[in-house]
C-alpha cells in the first residue's frame, strides 16, 4: 500500500491539474470502490473549485469552494492519470479517449477539471476509496482523519512527543510506529528503513526508546521521509506518479527486502534478517540494530 512518500509524490503531480480549477463534470463509473460513495456524489463535486491540494498522512484531500472536502485514498493499486488537452478527447468524460484507444477497464472515476484536463483514477483491486466531509468540521469530521498522529514531516513531530506516546508502551517498535495514532502516514518499508538508520531492533520494546534512542529516531525517520519523496517514492508493484513515472527509491532500500544480503553500515559486517511481526515481513540487521 503507498506510504507517506508515494501519497506525497501523487499529490504535488496532481497540483497543476486540479488546484484552482473547477470539477467541471465528474463521471463515476461504479456505485463503489472500497465503500460505496456518498449520496449524491457527482452533484456534490461539479461545478466546485479545488481551492487546494493537500495531504494528511496517507490521504489526499481536495477542499471544495462548496465547504466540503474530497478524501481520496489510493488503497493497494490505485493510481492517477493526468491527460492535458493536447492528448485528445473531447469536452466531457464520455467523450474521452486516451492513446490506447478509450477508457481502461479500471478506470472507476473521471473529472473533467477547467481547461480540458482529465484526471482519471484506476484502480484495478478497489481498495481505494473517495468521500467528502465537511471542511469546517476539521479532522473530526472525518472518522479517516480523526485520532491521527502527528506528521512525522511536521512541528509536532520531534523526540519529545515520542517520548510521551512510547512511555511504558509495551509492544514492539516496529509495531508502534506503524500505529496511525502514534505517527500519521508511515508503513511498513519506511518503518524498517529509519530503524536501521537509527541502529534500533525492530524487536526492542516501544517503552524503552524514550531518551537517546528517540533523539536519532526522529532525524532517521524525516530523513528517509524526504529522500523518499525525492526519489519519487517506492514502486514495487503498483506504484505509478500521476505523470506515469515510476518511485525509485526501491534502489536506495538499505534493510527492506535484503534479506541474507551484507548490512550496508561500513563498520557493521552483519547480515540483513527477516522476521515476522504481526503477520508482515522486517527486515533488519542484527549485527548493528540493538
Amino acid at each position: 500500500m503507498p506510504e507517506l512518500p508515494e501519497v506525497e509524490t501523487v499529490r504535488r503531480g496532481l497540483i497543476p491539474a486540479m488546484e484552482g480549477r473547477v470539477i467541471a463534470r465528474a463521471e463515476i463509473r461504479r456505485p463503489d470502490l472500497r465503500f460505496p460513495f456518498p449520496d449524491r456524489f457527482r452533484e456534490r463535486l461539479e461545478g466546485q473549485t479545488i481551492e487546494a491540494l493537500e495531504r494528511r498522512a496517507k490521504y489526499l484531500l481536495a477542499r471544495l469552494c462548496s465547504g466540503e472536502t474530497l478524501l481520496m485514498h489510493l488503497g493497494m493499486s490505485g493510481r492517477f492519470t493526468i491527460h492535458w488537452p493536447e492528448e485528445g478527447g473531447g469536452d466531457s468524460p464520455g467523450d474521452f479517449h486516451h492513446a490506447a484507444g478509450g477508457l481502461e477497464k479500471h478506470d472507476h472515476v473521471i473529472f473533467a477539471m477547467s481547461g480540458g484536463i482529465f484526471v482519471i483514477f484506476n484502480d484495478a483491486r478497489r481498495f481505494g476509496f473517495m468521500t467528502l466531509f465537511p471542511t469546517e468540521g476539521g479532522e473530526d469530521a472525518s472518522p479517516f482523519l480523526s485520532g491521527l498522529g502527528p506528521e512525522p514531516l511536521g512541528n509536532e513531530f520531534s523526540p519529545a512527543h515520542l517520548d510521551a506516546v512510547l512511555a511504558g508502551k509495551r509492544t514492539p517498535v516496529k509495531a508502534a510506529l506503524l500505529d496511525q495514532r502514534v505517527v500519521a502516514g508511515l508503513g511498513n518499508i519506511y518503518v524498517c528503513e529509519a530503524l536501521w538508520r537509527a541502529g534500533i531492533s525492530p524487536r526492542r520494546m516501544a517503552a524503552t526508546i524514550p531518551g537517546a534512542r528517540s533523539a536519532r529516531l526522529v532525524p532517521a525517520i524525516r530523513d528517509i521521509l524526504n529522500e523518499a519523496i525525492a526519489a519519487g517514492g517506492t514502486t514495487l508493484r503498483d506504484f505509478k506518479a500521476a505523470d506515469g513515472t515510476l518511485g525509485y527509491f526501491q534502489h536506495s532500500f538499505a534493510a527492506y527486502g535484503r534479506e541474507g544480503e551484507p548490512c550496508r553500515k561500513a563498520d557493521c559486517g552483519g547480515i540483513v534478517s527477516r522476521l515476522v511481526q504481526a503477520g508482515r515481513s522486517t527486515f533488519f540487521c542484527p549485527g548493528c540494530q540493538r
